[in-house]
């Protein structure tokens, strides 16, 4: 199986930065398409942004200008710098993606345990 760990969350001021880590570990696989979520007390959880295997990106428009996604397939590594952070931010971030197992070959969605991102006004 694939296992997503993130780290990076944690207590910040308003307009702050902060920068998410997300590894992939397990058996032989291959990634496609990545993505961050978030969610808020007393919220659906939500698509933050997210990345296919070709690079090309797309945001939730409360972020548009201020988060970037981006990876590295060589480290199986999936990262989201967050800048001009503000409190409505505040959210448990998590990272997930659609996990091919080459043996045997099977498709998998995988998430992470997610990081809290907590930012004081």
């Amino acid at each position: 199986q694939v296992q997503l760990v993130e780290s990076g969350g944690g207590l910040v001021q308003a307009g702050d930065s902060l920068r998410l880590s997300c590894a992939a570990s397990g058996s032989t696989f291959s990634i496609n398409a990545m993505g961050w979520h978030r969610q808020a007390p007393g919220k659906q959880r939500e698509l933050v942004a997210g990345i296919t295997s070709g690079g090309s990106t797309n945001y939730a428009d409360s972020v548009k200008g201020r988060f970037t996604i981006s990876r590295d397939d060589t480290k199986n590594a999936l990262y989201l710098q967050m800048n001009s952070l503000k409190p409505e931010d505040t959210a448990v971030y998590y990272c997930n993606a659609d996990i091919l197992l080459h043996n045997p070959i099977r498709y998998l969605e995988v998430w992470g345990q997610g990081t809290l991102v907590t930012v004081s006004s």
